[in-house]
């Protein structure tokens, strides 16, 4: 049977991005299938997105009654995507922070691995147009979750990343916690205690030229706190 992978899209509120994403990615690789997860965004995000899967049927939408997080738009597209049997499962930004050409560096290395992170700051500083104090505060917090969690990643909050389904089937969604930029720290680190291969690869990030951000200081004070959560539920032996 030939592979398949689904790129998850989370969305709110990103009109100006969405139309021109999708065909982006779906030009990298045959395989490659979206699934537009919107928050249902005030601007007619959701609406945008269901003309175009009416149009193509290699994209689909899963709408959201509100707006409830990163994390938990991420699990339920997980949910949906393991039960279509899906192989590879992608999470990406929708607002072109994430370029769709590094896709296929991610399907070639995710054969040989279980998870492909790509990674800022494997090979230096690969971000464009961020201020110095956010530059600073991602770097440096990735420096602060390695060291308090022993997760081995120079990029641990990055969220452009490749599962195998093998590893979302392993790890109990229920029991995720993390919500914001930590929800990828806590996946990651998850799927390390358990043993599976991560790779880094390099990525160059560029931010975002449409929209706006969703970084706020509630997920900053949750990343904070968290790291310090899994490596005592880690002594507690909770990932075994």
């Amino acid at each position: 049977m030939a592979e398949n992978a689904l790129v998850l899209l989370p969305t709110y509120n990103e009109k100006e991005n969405i139309e021109r994403i999708i065909p982006e990615i779906l030009k990298q690789d045959d395989r490659l299938s979206i699934l537009v997860i919107d928050d249902n965004s005030p601007d007619g995000t959701g609406d945008i997105a269901d003309r175009i899967a009416g149009e193509n049927p290699r994209v689909m939408v899963l709408h959201r009654k509100k707006k409830e997080g990163l994390g938990q738009a991420y699990i339920a597209g997980f949910r949906w995507a393991l039960d279509r049997q899906y192989d590879y499962i992608f999470e990406m930004d929708a607002d072109f922070s994430h370029d769709p050409v590094f896709l296929r560096d991610f399907l070639e290395h995710i054969q040989d691995n279980d998870i492909v992170l790509g990674s800022r700051y494997i090979k230096g500083v690969n971000v464009v147009n961020w201020p110095m104090m956010r530059l600073l505060l991602s770097y440096f917090a990735n420096v602060y979750s390695r060291i308090v969690t022993g997760l081995p990643l120079c990029d641990a909050t990055g969220g452009f990343k490749c599962f195998r389904r093998e590893v979302l089937e392993a790890i109990d969604l229920d029991d995720i916690r993390s919500n914001g930029y930590s929800f990828q720290i806590e996946m990651s680190f998850r799927a390390w205690k358990k043993g599976f291969r991560i790779k880094e690869i390099p990525i160059v990030f560029v931010d975002r030229t449409a929209g706006t951000s969703k970084m706020s200081k509630k997920i900053i004070r949750e990343a904070i706190f968290m790291v310090w959560r899994l490596r005592l539920w880690s002594l507690m032996g909770k990932f075994k």
